[in-house]
């Protein structure tokens, strides 16, 4: 129960994060990313704030015996450059430009009710459940 309630409470703040700094705005986003037209580049504000808060909260996190709502870290070990995290990685960013959503921003833009954030997290899902397939019929190995 307190996994949930924290999740739902650092989901909430997430949300109003992401909503104060204009990344709900596929506009705004495909703005940053339009590096030789019409370049919005406020969005790298957003993203050094993020960068310096997860820097300094992380080396101090991290100095803790184990995380408050765990017994163990839970850090991946793994560091090599695969062809599925390529692949993930172009999938992700051809998505994010042409949609103008990254999940997190996609997600909580629903609450506008709007048709666009819709169409984009439900062509999300279903990519997620044909990947789940294909790796399922491929039995790719991680």
């Amino acid at each position: 129960m307190k996994n949930g309630l924290a999740a739902l409470v650092v989901g909430f703040v997430f949300a109003i994060g992401l909503g104060i700094s204009g990344m709900t705005q596929p506009q705004k986003v495909i703005g940053f990313l339009d590096l030789f037209g019409n370049w919005d580049p406020s969005l790298i504000f957003v993203m050094v704030g993020g960068i310096i808060v997860h820097f300094v909260t992380y080396k101090l996190i991290r100095k803790r015996k184990s995380p408050l709502l765990s017994t163990e870290w839970h850090v991946p070990t793994k560091k090599e450059i695969t062809p599925a995290l390529v692949t993930g990685s172009l999938l992700f960013g051809i998505g994010w430009g042409l949609g103008g959503f990254c999940p997190g921003p996609a997600v909580t833009s629903l609450a506008s009710f709007e048709v666009k954030p819709f169409i984009f997290v439900v062509s999300m899902l279903v990519g997620m459940f044909l990947f789940r397939l294909v790796d399922k019929k491929l039995n790719i190995k991680k």
